[in-house]
């Protein structure tokens, strides 16, 4: 398999490689799923606690009667969540894909579901034919509690400097050295990546799911080649530090330029944090992203709701 060069890349193992060498015997299988990320220790499978691959694997071997390794598009932290992951699986089974995919169903729990299933090429591999992601970050402005938004979003109590927010979020364009912003014990090869568009903008109060009239939903956007390890996270972090006027926008060029992660910022909650989609296409990423564009400008200027999904 011919993987393409890209850093984020550089995580998939020999094993993986060693793997798809012998996939003439089998069935690609893709996978796009949604989850809520809050019961989980994240995405990747550990000894301790409960992953969302394990809940999968395990699912698919009661299906299959095979030991299945998924390999997904990203390793979403604890709590975090997912509208599109995608995820992928080689498998000699012949059960046909809508039966796979209504087994999975009826065996997962409600907060994980199999939202599209494919028979993919036999090099299609979730990572390594990536060219790009998007995430999304939900903060409620609000002195309220707010028990229904509080798994889906970071509250704060204070107001936030939105023209201030987007010029810092304008430094992160471009490719980078982003090591300021990756966790400690990060297993990357290199630091670079591609950030191709941000934004940060309000999102008008939908009548039927209301914020009290005092508050206000804020959603960070940004779309790369790829992320590190709690790369988005810290950068909401940085960027919340400008909106509440604790440092000038300027303050992330340097902050980037520095590649310290040192810098004393603090890193934004997990439960804010969704993977929006996952792209194989950069001609197809180039023109979502000039759809997300649209969409935000037609929200500013005249307050519609976005249909980006």
């Amino acid at each position: 398999m011919d993987f393409e060069h890209d850093p984020e890349h550089d995580n998939i193992s020999l094993i993986d490689k060693k793997f798809y060498s012998n996939q003439d015997a089998y069935r690609n299988i893709k996978l796009t799923l949604q989850y809520d990320g809050t019961s989980y220790i994240g995405w990747q499978r550990q000894k301790q606690d409960i992953s969302i691959q394990h809940i999968l694997e395990t699912a698919l071997k009661k299906i299959t009667s095979e030991d299945i390794t998924l390999r997904a598009s990203g390793r979403t932290d604890a709590s975090v969540h997912a509208f599109f992951q995608v995820a992928n699986f080689l498998t000699a089974s012949k059960i046909p894909l809508v039966g796979i995919q209504k087994s999975l169903n009826s065996l997962l729990p409600e907060d994980i579901s199999i939202i599209d299933i494919e028979e993919a090429e036999v090099d299609f591999h979730s990572i390594g034919k990536s060219v790009g992601k998007c995430y999304i970050y939900r903060i409620i402005e609000t002195e309220r509690r707010l028990p229904l938004f509080r798994r889906y979003a970071w509250e704060i109590n204070r107001k936030l400097n939105l023209d201030f927010m987007n010029t810092s979020m304008k430094y992160l364009i471009g490719k980078h050295d982003f090591s300021a912003f990756k966790a400690s014990g990060s297993s990357a090869k290199t630091s670079i990546r591609d950030v191709q568009y941000v934004n940060v903008f309000e999102k008008k109060n939908d009548f039927f799911f209301p914020l009290p009239e005092d508050s206000r939903e804020i959603n960070l956007i940004i779309f790369a080649s790829g992320f590190l390890r709690k790369m988005v996270r810290n950068i909401v972090g940085l960027i919340m530090q400008a909106g509440l006027g604790r440092f000038k926008p300027e303050k992330i060029k340097q902050v980037i330029e520095g590649c310290d992660r040192n810098a004393g910022y603090p890193t934004a909650p997990p439960q804010g944090l969704f993977l929006f989609k996952v792209f194989y296409d950069k001609i197809f990423m180039h023109d979502f992203i000039q759809k997300t564009e649209n969409e935000i400008h037609n929200l500013k200027l005249k307050g519609n709701k976005t249909k980006l999904i």
